[in-house]
């Protein structure tokens, strides 16, 4: 019974490590940045328990860039519904940098917010990598 438990408890730990190795993967390049690249690192939302129908609402994007790229503006998909994009409302090229923008939903029930914000790059408007998060029930 022992070794039974065992090999269950080493295959579902090798299952979440793989899992969490893929969703990573997906959102967050691992490679050096390239000239000019803006790589975003994470999205959070610090309302996310008191979001509002139609109320906007602020976004955090951390982020790595090389030099300080010109972003231009933000956009989202709530579970599938866009993309909208938004005017980003402030920036700081820290370590890592801050993106803020405010947006608003139109539908209740909880959502996967998906994110990435476009940028200057050589004189051309580039997309970032998309990173996403996931907000509780919204409310009316």
């Amino acid at each position: 019974m022992g070794v039974m438990r065992k090999s269950i408890s080493i295959a579902v730990l090798a299952m979440a490590a793989g899992l969490s190795g893929i969703s990573s993967c997906a959102t967050v390049p691992n490679k050096p940045l390239v000239p000019g690249e803006l790589r975003l690192l994470s999205v959070v939302v610090p309302e996310k328990d008191t979001i509002k129908l139609h109320l906007p609402f602020t976004v955090d994007f951390s982020f790595e860039a090389d030099g300080k790229p010109e972003v231009r503006a933000a956009c989202f998909t709530l579970s599938g519904d866009g993309p909208h994009c938004s005017k980003v409302t402030y920036v700081d090229y820290g370590s890592p940098g801050t993106i803020q923008v405010q947006i608003r939903t139109k539908n209740p029930g909880s959502r996967l917010l998906e994110g990435y914000v476009l940028y200057l790059r050589d004189g051309k408007v580039e997309p970032s990598n998309v990173v996403s998060t996931y907000l509780p029930l919204i409310s009316k």
